[in-house]
């Protein structure tokens, strides 16, 4: 019997990104509402492309300067 590779989950709803990104489903919709994440709709449904927030983690990386 051949094992199945599990598929990646890419899309996550606001209330998974809330958790990946560490904030509130609030916060994700107002950084949607406000351009900072792109979110992908499908009907009354919002979801968010995990790349968007690897991005958005990239983008807002700062290191420390002693």
């Amino acid at each position: 019997m051949k094992k199945s590779t599990p598929i990646q989950k890419r899309l996550y709803t606001l209330d998974e990104a809330g958790t990946y990104l560490g904030r509130s489903t609030w916060s994700v919709r107002h950084l949607i509402w406000n351009g900072g994440l792109p979110q992908v709709r499908v009907g009354k449904r919002v979801h968010v492309d995990i790349r968007d927030m690897e991005a958005f983690i990239d983008k807002h990386k700062e290191m420390e300067v002693v």
